[in-house]
């Protein structure tokens, strides 16, 4: 039996998974797809540099186009991270015909949709399971496990180092710098950590999944993104002793044929099963139509977490040239959506307010929440030491965005409202 061969872009941490898996689970392999997988080339930038695995030099190379252009090489396997030269790279190799594994969240958040549509037409295969969650096989779960269903909702923690920031904040009750230190020296969180914190890394994820999810053409540009770097441990107490958690939140609704994708974070309730989900560990909520609620948890990232989906994609692909059916399962947006006005989106809120503590305040503010037509759930004050001004902390009923940024622009002109602290969405 003629071995596939596969040629490997990066040798980092997940490119070192996918060589400890192929090599290590070759048997399991070759009996799934008839025949030996082998790692032919692979890419790296020194090829004198110690590494953690052995690897056969002969195999390594540090021009891209010796693999990409090696007329021997079946599939492409790209974990070397980056957007323009991978972009390139697996362009040229799906002109040549290649099949296409990779990891790369960036580039298929923002040229997803033209390398699918490139592989179709040159009847290859692209799979990126490993470019959200990780060892979450959420990807083919939303296209083939949900194929027959009508998505509503997708809900995620799909940022590990955040939930790690997150989860030591309310578990310890340590400060937002210390424990973003802590996450920079384990390895979670990069020296520059913007990326994570800010939520642009889940705004990415969010991208690839929602697209997926609602079969629609879902743009980087059309996520809203807001990240944890302003969540403070007042927040956090508060939450708390209302019955919620704070997680950064990938948020994604569809209704008829209007969507909303956000990344912010959220105070969901304690009961909610994804509540639960702590430390590095990413989950994703799955709302369907026919289905109900369904849940996946899991490893977020790590070497053999990540190594194995993208290994479970070159199995699938292996599978695919069997069967003569490769090109034919890129999932290309059809659905044509609309994004909600702030009119269309609704949730609960949750307010922290600095206030004048003298009669008729609270009044005041009621009559806001009034005008702008927002019904509150809850309502509390705490014992304030302070004689001249106090705290007030507000749970609303479900209320459109568009009504509560009138609310707080009503509460920017009103003299006892000192100071807007936070406001969160409200889930579960």
């Amino acid at each position: 039996m003629e071995p596939i061969k596969v040629g490997l872009l990066g040798l980092g941490t997940v490119g070192t998974g996918v060589v400890r898996i192929v090599e290590g689970h070759q048997e399991d392999l070759s009996n799934q797809v008839g025949c030996p997988i082998t790692i032919a080339q692979i890419l790296v930038k020194d090829r004198a540099k110690a590494r953690s695995i052995s690897v056969d030099a002969s195999k390594l190379t540090e021009d891209p186009w010796e693999i990409v252009r090696n007329p021997d090489i079946d599939v492409i396997v790209e974990v070397m991270g980056g957007i323009a030269q991978s972009k390139e790279y697996i362009l040229e190799a799906l002109e040549r015909g290649k099949h296409v594994v990779t990891a790369n969240k960036d580039l298929m958040a923002l040229h997803g949709q033209e390398i699918l549509q490139k592989a179709r037409d040159k009847g290859c295969d692209v799979l990126y399971e490993a470019s959200v969650a990780g060892g979450i096989p959420i990807i083919r779960t939303l296209i083939e496990g949900f194929s027959s269903d009508r998505i509503t909702k997708i809900m995620g923690i799909v940022n590990g180092t955040t939930n790690y920031i997150l989860t030591k904040m309310s578990q310890e009750g340590a400060a937002y710098a210390d424990v973003l230190k802590e996450a920079q020296e384990l390895g979670y969180a990069e020296s520059d950590p913007t990326s994570d914190v800010e939520g642009l890394d889940a705004a990415r994820k969010m991208t690839i999944l929602s697209s997926l999810g609602f079969r629609a053409n879902v743009s980087l540009d059309d996520v809203s993104a807001k990240g944890i770097s302003q969540v403070s441990q007042e927040d956090i107490q508060y939450a708390k002793r209302l019955g919620y958690v704070l997680k950064l939140l990938g948020i994604a609704e569809r209704q008829d044929d209007t969507i909303s994708v956000s990344v912010q974070p959220t105070m969901i309730k304690q009961s909610h099963p994804i509540a639960s989900v702590n430390g590095v560990f990413n989950a994703v909520y799955v709302l369907g139509e026919a289905v109900g609620e369904t849940m996946f948890y899991g490893a977020g990232a790590g070497e053999l977490p990540t190594a194995t989906s993208v290994v479970a994609d070159l199995v699938a692909v292996v599978k695919n040239m069997k069967l003569g059916v490769n090109g034919r399962q890129a999932q290309l947006s059809y659905n044509v959506m609309k994004l909600k006005t702030d009119e269309q989106i609704a949730s609960k809120f949750f307010l922290l307010l600095h206030v004048e503590d003298r009669a008729g305040v609270l009044a005041q503010i009621a009559q806001v929440f009034s005008d702008c037509d927002v019904s509150i759930e809850s309502v509390m004050q705490p014992s304030a030491p302070n004689k001249s001004s106090t705290e007030i902390i507000i749970i609303t009923h479900e209320a459109s965005k568009a009504s509560m940024n009138h609310v707080l622009k009503a509460f920017g002109s009103l003299a006892a409202v000192r100071e807007i602290k936070s406001v969160y969405r409200v889930e579960g």
